[in-house]
């Protein structure tokens, strides 16, 4: 896992800082850009390699991916997905099963209604996640109890969990296969690195033989 890491202008201890304040609209971009670059300079490949594994043995297997995330994340989720099912996909090979869960808007509200927004996740889990598939948990902070809940799930159910993830992890990270670790303290930031690692994933199975 990667090891957090405190960077001009941020605050130690998880706390989200938009930027240091007081910049003009060149001096953010260029504050922003150093954070964003620090990050690339320091993307773990060797977590993105356990990632990559886990969807390539899901693809191989003819598994499901199914995909989480709330607000942002929600959007990233849907985007992941659809990267995976057509983007990625190339002639000869096994379809990419992406789906998800953020997308269902009756079922999550629904859920959310009657039960426990707590369950959106965990609650279609327990239909869907089956020994062998990936579940996909797209977090900032690591500590959203729905995703929290969904990892618990669907350990239980026998599927593997992949954490994308921002500040240091949150409790999420503790309960992952694999986790990918974006340090910052800077959302944005943490949220453009998942987007790029998800177009990472994409272009790398697309082009992968076998």
């Amino acid at each position: 896992m990667a090891k957090r890491t405190t960077l001009p202008g941020t605050k130690p201890g998880g706390t989200h800082v938009t930027g240091p304040g007081g910049l003009d609209v060149k001096g953010f971009a260029r504050w922003y850009r150093e954070r964003a670059l620090e990050q690339w300079r320091a993307l773990d490949l060797d977590a993105l390699e356990r990632l990559a594994a886990l969807i390539e043995a899901a693809q191989d297997e003819d598994r499901f991916i199914w995909i989480c995330g709330n607000g942002l994340s929600a959007a990233s989720a849907s985007a992941l997905a659809a990267s995976l099912a057509k983007t990625a996909s190339r002639a000869g090979a096994k379809p990419l099963k992406a789906v998800s869960l953020s997308d269902n808007a009756a079922l999550t509200t629904a859920i959310a209604n009657d039960l426990s927004f707590d369950e959106v996740f965990s609650r279609q889990l327990e239909g869907v996640a089956a020994q062998g598939d990936v579940v996909v948990l797209i977090s900032g902070s690591g500590n959203s109890k729905n995703l929290l809940r969904a990892a618990e799930t669907s350990r239980a159910r026998g599927a593997k969990v992949v954490g994308l993830l921002g500040f240091d992890g949150g409790k999420l990270v503790g309960l992952c296969h694999a986790a990918l670790l974006i340090p910052s303290d800077q959302y944005g930031v943490i949220e453009d690195m998942h987007l790029a690692v998800f177009h990472l994933l994409t272009f790398y199975l697309k082009q992968r033989k076998g």
